[in-house]
């Protein structure tokens, strides 16, 4: 799931979208940031809620805030889980929670219509302010995380990513999964649910994002109504530096698999870092542009050692994780390690031609407004960009920020922020010798 999760947020914040969008910032008194976007091609908008109440906000209690945002349209108010789903559905609208590493976000796509609107709105509303936590929804619940966990110790490639988060991050708010582990989700209680939402769901702490078509003075309406019974309580204290390893480290752990999952890496970009651009340019040469890229190239077309390769930058409020990515046959192991450290060693010392360089740039900027044609993209978008405070127009100036990357500032970032000597390996997958040939 951390997998899943962390790529959708490397889409939203790599992806770039037409000039045309234009984003209005304000801040209601109680404290809460707004961001909004006024769209008129459908009779539709799209609400986002974001708070700083991420995993890396369990402390100890793993799990924790992935078990609160789950909690929240189970019960809220007088109305039971399927009350809810049936106030929802009887307007078309549609709601969901959801949490990264960073944040957690309720969202609304609910019609324009007025009486539509505003029971979605009333529904989110009081979800937002007014959630039960009773025992029996926090049972089922409970019982459906642990199962997850559970059924967690039978995918190679999760128990890879969970190894991998902790040798990168070791007692980093980063290292462990979002769900938790098994002994900490089992020992939470209902309250240390209530007890984490009164102090994290608060206006101080809250980015509102509305895009779609209501003029501004309905969007002021709007978010007003939806934040105004919040306490307006306060942001919590800045996540702790990411200290990087102090060496390299190898780590194997078996498992009863036909191929081996191979993760390479260590922390790297963050989201407001002056070297995003140039990493994310380097990266799509090296790895992330699929099937013309080094690592695909090296190690699948080449050598035939994987079905696939790849390399990716999660940038996140502290640096997230640099990773490089492969699937093996068992015994071919220990040859696509050696073709993919080669690989990215070759890449940092010498980075991309003026030819990678030219072709990536057009990859990355020739589709741009095709990439992004929906409301909920854009609101997506535009809760990144409020929740990590990054300049408004960021969705303008991405193309010329790619424009400006040169072969001499991707090799210069990458030589940087990838230290060869710091590489910390992951492998999961049953230990063969290579086959005879």
């Amino acid at each position: 799931m951390r997998n899943i999760l962390s790529g959708l947020v490397l889409l939203i914040f790599s992806q770039p979208v037409w000039s045309a969008a234009k984003i209005e910032h304000w801040q209601i008194p109680q404290g809460s940031r707004i961001y909004y976007v006024h769209t008129e091609d459908l009779p539709m908008v799209d609400i986002q809620v974001a708070f700083d109440a991420g995993s890396a906000r369990d402390e100890q209690q793993f799990g924790i805030s992935a078990l609160t945002s789950a909690l929240l349209d189970t019960g809220a108010g007088k109305w039971n889980a399927d009350e809810i789903a049936q106030r929802f559905e009887n307007v078309g609208a549609r709601f969901s929670t959801n949490v990264s590493n960073d944040m957690a976000t309720l969202s609304l796509r609910t019609l324009t219509d007025k009486p539509l609107f505003d029971k979605a709105l009333e529904t989110m509303q009081v979800i937002l302010t007014k959630p039960n936590f009773n025992k029996a929804d926090f049972q089922r619940e409970k019982n459906r995380t642990l199962a997850a966990i559970k059924q967690r110790e039978e995918s190679p490639a999760e128990l890879a990513s969970i190894a991998f988060y902790k040798a990168l991050y070791g007692n980093h708010p980063y290292a462990h999964p979002e769900s938790g582990l098994k002994e900490t989700v089992s020992s939470l209680k209902p309250e240390d649910l209530r007890s984490f939402y009164k102090k994290y769901y608060v206006a101080a702490n809250a980015v509102a994002v509305i895009v779609g078509n209501l003029s501004r003075k309905q969007a002021e309406q709007t978010a007003t109504g939806l934040l105004v019974d919040l306490p307006a309580g306060q942001k919590p204290e800045i996540l702790p530096e990411v200290p990087l390893p102090l060496k390299a480290t190898q780590q194997h752990i078996e498992f009863p698999s036909a191929q081996t999952h191979v993760l390479v890496g260590l922390p790297g970009t963050y989201r407001k870092d002056p070297d995003y651009f140039n990493l994310y340019v380097g990266n799509h040469i090296l790895g992330g542009n699929g099937l013309v890229s080094k690592l695909f190239k090296e190690v699948r077309e080449q050598r035939g050692l994987a079905y696939s390769a790849s390399s990716a930058f999660i940038p996140m409020l502290r640096p997230g994780p640099f990773m490089v990515s492969l699937q093996t046959r068992n015994d071919q192991t220990g040859q696509a390690l050696q073709v993919l450290n080669q690989t990215l060693a070759d890449f940092v010392a010498k980075g991309p031609t003026e030819a990678e360089l030219s072709a990536a740039k057009k990859n990355i900027t020739g589709g741009f407004a095709m990439r992004f044609d929906t409301n909920k993209e854009l609101a997506g978008y535009v809760a990144m960009i409020g929740f990590y405070d990054l300049p408004l127009d960021y969705l303008d100036n991405f193309q010329k920020k790619i424009e400006q990357v040169t072969v001499a500032s991707a090799t210069d970032a990458f030589k940087r922020k990838v230290n060869l000597q710091l590489l910390q390996t992951v492998t999961v997958g049953k230990t063969e010798r290579k086959s005879e040939k």
